[in-house]
């Protein structure tokens, strides 16, 4: 009777055996599982990232090609590690406290943005959103306190941004482009939310006074900003 009892027992226990054993194996391949898919993610980010680096670097390359003649007589930069594209004579763009194009500035666009949109013809499928950026410095007039300014630049700068969209859209040669302006182009004042300060940190009126052309480009998931 005692050995049946102990030879049920034994029985027992090995059944419970057999059941962590399988349990542990069971909790094995799901760890094994999430590894793989964790590796497969991180290699899938990576190979993102390559990819949107080397786009980055394609899309500088074009375009300091196809500007490098005109940057010094456009006052204009490109940046490399952000690729900016930034106007920075905005005297010589707007009347001061206007939203009209000059005449200069009309004819600069007129060379300007055709090309822009050719070089970048190629890249398209892979750039998110255009945005053409105003920004300004911090003073309005000498009477008006912080705040005031503020929002007086914001409303000059959201003008001046509309007023380059507006005369961008319309130069005949975009019409092939311009479901595509519709959809990818935007104007942005920024006031002076984005300031440009000198080598003490102190605030350059003349250099914070810009115009950009602002481009989000996105490669999937990852987004770039092209001005």
């Amino acid at each position: 009777m005692n050995n049946y009892h102990d030879e049920q027992e034994e029985n027992h226990w090995l059944s419970v055996s057999d059941l962590m054993s399988g349990l542990m194996m069971v909790f094995l391949f799901i760890s094994v599982a999430l590894m793989r898919s964790a590796f497969l993610e991180r290699d899938k980010i990576k190979e993102i990232a390559v990819a949107y680096q080397e786009n980055q670097v394609a899309i500088y390359q074009v375009l300091q090609k196809e500007f490098e003649k005109d940057l010094n007589k456009w006052h204009a930069m490109i940046d490399e590690d952000t690729l900016t594209f930034t106007f920075r004579a905005p005297d010589v763009l707007f009347k001061n406290g206007e939203i009209e194009l000059s005449n200069e500035y009309q004819s600069l666009l007129s060379d300007f943005f055709p090309r822009y949109m050719r070089v970048l013809k190629p890249f398209k499928a892979s750039i998110n959103e255009i945005r053409i950026e105003g920004h300004t410095s911090s003073v309005w007039n000498r009477y008006s306190s912080d705040q005031v300014a503020y929002f007086k630049n914001m409303e000059l700068s959201q003008g001046r941004t509309r007023s380059v969209l507006d005369y961008v859209y319309n130069i005949p040669s975009s019409k092939t482009y311009r479901p595509w302006i519709k959809t990818n182009i935007a104007a942005v004042g920024l006031s002076s939310s984005k300031l440009i300060l000198n080598q003490y940190g102190k605030e350059d009126d003349s250099q914070s006074r810009r115009v950009s052309r602002a481009i989000e480009s996105a490669l999937r998931s990852f987004q770039s900003r092209l001005i």
